[in-house]
């Protein structure tokens, strides 16, 4: 491995860091897994109002308790994740489980049918995200652990994870047509419409998805810390201590910290403005429609179209920050990526137009910008720190960090899918009037959805400029670890 002399020499990446291109594929295969969940659960959770008329405040509700539960969940399959010890590794049991069950349950969540009331749907759904997030956790963070340790090298690291993410987009390019899909399915009975059908096979699909491509990682991946020491054993007090003194030492690394602040303002504000968008679409760019039949064919062609183009360009992006990030450094990727994104967000108010509907693709090639860098970068960033705390604590916690990380994005998706109902049910928005809403529901509905995410990227942006991470100080930070290594 070479050295930098100063800052403005790049470390040329060893041939024994570098990820051979099976093990990339494979370990992106569990980016398909993980991400399928992400895109089409936030799809298919409408079926409750839309489908099956279920208030958007209770969706909204229904949406975040879980995650509340799985974001508590996280450290503890971290802290397991990184003291386990079995002859298959550290990781790979975790993920081969916890995928199968993961994909099963998605599939039985969506097991509705009409004819029930408001009360029999929202326990339903809740009692079944509940379960599947719990084992999706335990699928996820071992897996996202994984790739923090299979390479040290500071630039492979990201190129490992814009690898993966590019992987990750294959059902963000599906899942915008989802609900045009579940639209298209006919109740044998009448003839008509019947997405609530739809929903039922479509989560079938997914959940085989999930269990096909979440379970290569643990066949095929090889751990690089899985024949670490075998820790004590501890009694169940102790190690809840230990647990739960994991966590406060992982909240004392400020950079760490900073990484998660940032994530939880860029991708809650975004995942916030989500909430919006379909009802924007349907109800006031479709408003003169004629029918509500019709706003939801052409607007859900109009959301297929838009989300597709997302994604791809989102690859594009992806591709392309591994360049960026070696010729800028990480951080001042950030200020590349994040105005850009904001630019995109302010577009979506012209983009919203009743005469020129698909104007609002126009956005998307700036809006991906902020998503497409910011878990590229910050991944990346995180197996950077558990580097530094190895050389502050002599462990390897790839699995708490990853824990931690998570736990900041999914109690910021609970805190945005509660927020996300209120301020829609706030707008005055109901689902009976149809296309007939009032003009200041309209107008809150698409304020909401281009406002927040300016508002919080703009907050992050501060947050990035009091960074310290450079490629110089990741490869001092190896350069002691690999010394105190060869010590012990």
């Amino acid at each position: 491995m070479s050295h930098a002399k100063d800052q403005s020499t790049h470390h040329v990446t060893a041939r024994e860091d570098r990820i051979p291109l099976f093990q990339k594929f494979i370990y992106s295969m569990g980016s398909l897994a993980n991400d399928s969940q992400a895109a089409f659960i936030g799809q298919m959770i409408i079926i409750l109002n839309l489908g099956l008329g279920v208030s958007p405040l209770l969706v909204g509700l229904i949406g975040c308790i879980p995650r509340i539960f799985d974001a508590v969940l996280d450290p503890i399959i971290g802290y397991s994740s990184d003291n386990a010890r079995t002859k298959y590794g550290r990781r790979r049991p975790f993920i081969f489980f916890g995928a199968i069950a993961a994909g099963i349950i998605y599939a039985l969540m969506f097991q509705l049918y009409k004819g029930h009331s408001q009360a029999y749907y929202s326990w339903y759904i809740l009692i079944f995200q509940v379960l599947f997030f719990a084992a999706f956790t335990c699928y996820s963070i071992p897996w996202i652990a994984l790739g923090y340790e299979m390479t040290p090298d500071y630039h492979e690291r990201t190129r490992l994870q814009s690898f993966s993410k590019i992987f990750a987009q294959i059902p963000w390019l599906i899942a915008p047509w989802c609900w045009p899909i579940m639209y298209s399915f006919k109740n044998p009975a009448t003839g008509d419409a019947d997405p609530v059908l739809g929903a039922r096979t479509v989560s079938i699909i997914v959940g085989a998805v999930i269990i096909g491509a979440g379970i290569l990682p643990a066949i095929f991946c090889k751990e690089h810390f899985a024949d670490l020491p075998k820790p004590e054993k501890k009694k169940p007090i102790d190690a809840t201590i230990k647990l739960f003194k994991g966590i406060g030492i992982t909240f004392k690394n400020k950079l760490f910290v900073k990484i998660c602040a940032i994530t939880f303002l860029i991708f809650n504000g975004f995942m916030l403005s989500s909430t919006f968008i379909a009802y924007v679409i349907f109800f006031y760019v479709f408003q003169g429609a004629g029918s509500m039949d019709a706003a939801y064919g052409a607007g859900g062609k109009l959301l297929g179209f838009y989300g597709t183009f997302s994604a791809i360009c989102t690859i594009g992006v992806v591709a392309l920050i591994p360049w960026v990030s070696r010729k800028l450094g990480k951080k001042n990727t950030f200020f590349v990526t994040i105005p850009i994104s904001i630019v995109g967000y302010a577009l979506k108010w012209i983009g919203y137009n009743q005469g020129q509907p698909y104007l609002l693709l126009g956005c998307a090639p700036f809006i991906v910008f902020g998503l497409g860098s910011l878990f590229t970068l910050t991944l990346s960033m995180v197996a950077d720190v558990c580097d530094e705390d190895e050389l502050a604590t002599g462990e390897r916690r790839e699995g708490m960090f990853s824990a931690v990380y998570w736990w900041m994005v999914k109690l910021g998706l609970a805190i945005a899918s509660l927020i996300g109902g209120a301020l829609l049910t706030w707008t005055g928005f109901k689902q009976e009037v149809g296309l007939g809403q009032p003009v200041d529901t309209l107008f809150w509905m698409r304020l909401f959805d281009v406002c927040i995410p300016i508002v919080t990227s703009i907050i992050a942006i501060f947050i990035i400029a009091t960074i310290d991470d450079s490629e110089k100080k990741a490869h001092d930070v190896r350069k002691q670890l690999e010394k105190k290594r060869g010590k012990a």
